[in-house]
């Protein structure tokens, strides 16, 4: 612990069982109180416990992002907990349809784009206000899907690149205000959901989970996938006041898998 969040104010949407508890628990460590949002009360709940067990403050905001309502009362409610908002991380999940686009129906990538990019776009709007008194910041997570043109991921990259063209219009619209706007681009991330999907990679191929492992970081210069922690590092320096002259950039966190 170093204290690089010393009582700051973050709120974390997408707050799932991966890298949006991980990242909670990262901001907690450094001196963070939190606002916790997810469409799942029961999680959120628990994970608030343990922020509090940690000796920080946290409130659990059931959120519907793709709702205005919901997204209103949640800047609402962040507010009126801690009279302040420092940060906000867009960590809301949708996963991919593993499809091309002529296998995708359109009303998956309209939920997408809804949720990925427009969800993330309601939350800035209903914190704006907040963020412009505190001089904050805004995190968005974008994917190395934006670095490459797998066809099998044309719909998840449709999304998370218009998310990345919105952060950096957002930076200069947003600028004046004092508010700052990046991007954390991570590759695949070693957890629980990335081990389910290589033990059903390794099923159908006759192989180790260990063997899809290798395979996998085989082209990453360090021969290993980033981890959950790795990208919150990435994510904390963003939101922290060692970045405070950096906007509108996107940090890779791949491990030399793809270059920018």
């Amino acid at each position: 612990m170093t204290g690089l969040l010393a009582d700051k104010v973050v709120v974390v949407s997408g707050v799932g069982p991966g890298l949006g508890s991980t990242l909670a628990h990262r901001c907690a460590m450094e001196g963070a109180d939190l606002v916790l949002v997810s469409r799942t009360p029961t999680r959120l709940e628990d994970l608030a416990k343990d922020i509090v067990s940690m000796g920080r403050r946290a409130v659990a905001v059931p959120t519907d992002i793709t709702v205005d309502d919901d997204v209103a009362e949640l800047a609402r409610t962040a507010v009126a907990a801690f009279g302040r908002v420092d940060a906000l991380v867009n960590n809301a999940f949708m996963y991919p349809s593993m499809q091309p686009f002529s296998g995708t129906s359109f009303a998956h990538i309209r939920d997408s784009l809804e949720l990925t990019v427009l969800g993330a776009l309601r939350t800035v709007q209903a914190f704006t206000p907040a963020l412009a008194e505190s001089r904050g910041s805004i995190v968005n997570l974008s994917s190395m899907v934006i670095r490459h043109s797998d066809p099998l991921y044309g719909p998840y990259k449709l999304a998370k690149t218009a998310l990345l063209a919105m952060s950096q219009s957002l930076a200069s619209e947003l600028g004046s205000s004092g508010i700052r706007v990046n991007s954390v681009a991570p590759g695949y991330i070693w957890g629980q959901i990335l081990k389910d999907y290589f033990e059903q990679q390794a099923r159908e191929t006759d192989c180790s989970v260990d063997d899809v492992y290798r395979a996998t970081a085989a082209g990453s210069d360090l021969k290993r996938l980033v981890t959950e922690d790795d990208v919150a590092s990435a994510i904390l320096f963003l939101i922290s006041d060692m970045a405070n002259g950096i906007t509108g950039q996107t940090i890779d966190v791949n491990c030399g898998e793809y270059k920018s």
